[in-house]
């Protein structure tokens, strides 16, 4: 009795990605595709007051070292590319689904390596990338443990993930108020716990402040 009790705790512990089907992914893709094309522009600075300062904090947590590779899924115009310039890395992967996001980051930044793609579906080769950012898009992602498990393939051993919002869950929040397309919450430090371990991924440092949300998984030394 005491071990089925302890079962069933355990399994209400558990949390998994949603599976939605692949037909609901393109649905998904396509909406945040065909607005964020309309809206590409409003994403170009000046940026809100201190968000340049909590953006620098969120580079910062990825612990870039010289030459390493970096990866910025959901990458829009590049907001995040001039920082993390900063720290000298080989080369910058952008991901986005959006063209004429990605039109403008080639314009503002042509070094960087674009790709047009659901992260899901990145080609990337396997143990490529030193350090992913997933900064203001978590919830837009529509297949979760699809993307993840793909991140980590291609992060290398003690790679590190970096899932962030430089204004935080409530901003989140109100915009699913809205929304034509699911976005999802970010997750809290057990449940996060939950989702990225029997991924391949640790917790390594959590930060959930009003205007700023921080989460850094390392992958483990691994298969997945």
């Amino acid at each position: 009795m005491i071990f089925l009790l302890f079962t069933v705790s355990l399994k209400a512990m558990t949390k998994n990605f949603n599976k939605p089907t692949q037909q609901e992914v393109d649905r998904i893709n396509r909406l945040q595709q065909q607005r964020f094309n309309e809206l590409f522009y409003k994403f170009e600075p000046p940026l809100p007051e201190n968000v340049p300062e909590r953006l620098e904090k969120i580079v910062a947590n990825g612990q870039i070292e010289k030459d390493e590779v970096v990866l910025d899924v959901g990458s829009g115009t590049g907001i995040l590319i001039p920082i993390i310039r900063k720290y000298s890395p080989s080369r910058i992967y952008a991901c986005d689904l959006s063209d004429k996001m990605l039109e403008q980051l080639n314009k503002n930044y042509p070094e960087v390596k674009t790709i047009r793609t659901d992260v899901k579906d990145l080609s990337l080769p396997a143990l490529s990338v030193d350090v992913v950012f997933i900064n203001a898009c978590y919830p837009n992602i529509a297949d979760k443990e699809g993307a993840f498990k793909n991140i980590g393939r291609i992060l290398k051993p003690h790679g590190r993930m970096v899932i962030s919002h430089p204004l935080g869950k409530a901003f989140v929040k109100r915009l699913q108020q809205n929304a034509s397309y699911p976005l999802d919450d970010f997750p809290d430090r057990p449940e996060a716990e939950n989702l990225f371990q029997p991924l391949g991924f640790n917790i390594q440092k959590f930060i959930d402040e009003p205007q700023l949300y921080i989460l850094v998984a390392v992958k483990e030394n691994r298969s997945i």
